[in-house]
């Protein structure tokens, strides 16, 4: 659904004006107001009936409401006029209240579209059209910790996205939040229901459409493609750095983010069920550490099973459309918040892995040692003195690494800025950043790209220059 003002389609716009006419009908001279009042009521009737054919959204309800209502009031006394019968208007004194609550209802569907609208994605900029695919592994030498059958296996969902070419412009776009509409609005409840926020304010999302095409053919030329692994922060799904994934495949790297069962607010297997989270805070400092660490050491064991059952399908043991495609000896790990703190772990456990990317997570490892592989760190507009826990731990353990570390505070950005959710949350600085809807994540894939263009293809230049044009850079 295209956007165009204040988060409203082309054809949800014109309910607006018209719902605003038709509040405004009833101040206006007698003539005006009986054009406004039956402009506005034939509008607002084929806007509605068409959002309804076309799904309404329930923004536009309060919308519709409003007009309707303030439409009653005024449309009346000229039908009685028209009847030859007496009219009564109400006088001014008792009719503003009724405009004014008319129009407040109005308002604030329109405040709420913009607020919550659905997001669109950016285009990615490079050379390659984007495809996408899911595959679902298990893993037979680990048991899953958060059950109690011993014959439960560890069960990964993960999406690739991916260089695609002979795409054609009408080809299906894949759905935002899962494979079906079904599934990306059981998944928007899910984090709805994970983040203590009512469902409805996550319904924009469940709607959007991405730029990737499922099954979308591989080019025939151009070799192997560098390997990016990413997990999603505590909660989050493998979707929520969707921008970032399909800007990475358009420039021709292999994507694979990762839904962790029992972690991730929700996860749809292949047979249908649907695993919800089972991680809770316990407002025990210590114990909450504890159990993150924990769940870090479970996400990075996740990171290199599934390197392992990439390499398998670049072999051809595992059918796929990427089966001697993908470069398993360059791959980065990656992850946002907890998933960053995962990548971190993962890397020092495995020297598969040739480079990291942490978008603003906490280091777990209980029990940092050196590593050897190079590492960006993006971070949130750490304000002085604020989190010096957080960037003392991080600074020690990009010390630890053999290899130049690169930590790179980006102004006016927040925790969430680094993932899709400025595209379709409300534009609060201390939740989204004040970067606008779309630059954190183009940033974020900017920056990324410049890094992994630099430690996996081995692009020559200063790195450390091209990074500074992002944000304020400190190296290790």
């Amino acid at each position: 659904m295209p956007v165009t003002v204040f988060g409203l389609s082309p054809v949800e716009l014109p309910a607006l004006v018209a719902a605003v006419v038709l509040v405004s009908a009833r101040w206006l001279p007698p003539g005006a107001r009986r054009l406004s009042t039956t402009a506005g009521a034939a509008v607002l009737t084929v806007s509605a009936v068409a959002l309804i054919v076309l799904g309404i959204r329930w923004q536009l309800v309060l919308v519709l409401a409003g007009g309707a209502a303030a439409s009653a009031f005024t449309a009346l006394p000229l039908l009685k006029r028209r009847a030859g019968r007496p009219t009564w208007r109400a006088p001014w004194w008792l009719a503003l209240p009724g405009s004014a609550a008319c129009l407040a209802l109005v308002l604030a569907g329109a405040v709420a579209a913009w607020a919550l609208p659905v997001p669109v994605f950016p285009e990615p900029p490079g050379a390659y059209a984007v495809g996408t695919t899911v595959a679902q592994w298990t893993d037979p030498d680990r048991a899953e910790a958060a059950t109690s059958r011993p014959d439960d296996r560890r069960i990964v969902v993960v999406q690739l996205w991916y260089p695609a070419q002979g795409v054609a412009p009408g080809a299906p776009r894949a759905h935002y939040l899962g494979r079906t509409a079904r599934e990306a609005r059981l998944v928007a409840r899910g984090e709805a229901d994970y983040l203590g926020i009512p469902g409805l304010l996550l319904d924009e999302a469940a709607r959007a459409g991405t730029h990737a095409v499922p099954g979308a053919p591989v080019p025939g030329s151009g070799g192997r493609f560098p390997v990016v692994l990413f997990s999603p922060g505590l909660g989050g799904v493998r979707t929520q750095n969707t921008a970032w994934a399909e800007d990475l495949a358009s420039r021709g790297y292999v994507v694979a983010a990762l839904d962790h069962p029992y972690d991730s607010a929700v996860v749809t297997l292949a047979d249908g069920r649907t695993i919800r989270t089972r991680l809770a805070a316990t407002g025990d400092q210590a114990e909450d550490d504890r159990r993150a660490a924990g769940w870090t050491a479970v996400r990075a064991a996740d990171l290199g099973f599934v390197l392992t059952m990439l390499d398998r399908l670049d072999r051809g043991e595992i059918p796929g459309p990427l089966t001697g495609r993908l470069d398993t000896r360059r791959v980065a790990a990656t992850g946002h918040s907890l998933g960053g703190a995962a990548a971190l772990l993962a890397a020092r456990q495995d020297r598969r892995f040739a480079a990291v990317v942490n978008l603003d997570g906490f280091p777990r490892d209980p029990a940092p040692r050196p590593f050897h592989q190079p590492v960006l760190a993006l971070t949130h507009d750490v304000g002085p003195g604020e989190e010096a826990k957080y960037v003392s731990r991080l600074t020690g353990v990009l010390r630890l690494s053999t290899a130049t570390g690169y930590r790179l505070t980006v102004p006016g950005s927040a925790h969430l800025t680094f993932t899709d959710a400025p595209l379709y949350l409300p534009p609060l600085p201390s939740l989204v950043g004040s970067m606008g809807r779309t630059a954190g994540p183009r940033l974020t894939a900017a920056a990324t790209a410049v890094f992994l263009d630099a430690t996996l293809r081995g692009k020559p230049g200063d790195l450390a220059t091209a990074l500074s044009a992002y944000g304020h850079l400190t190296v290790h």
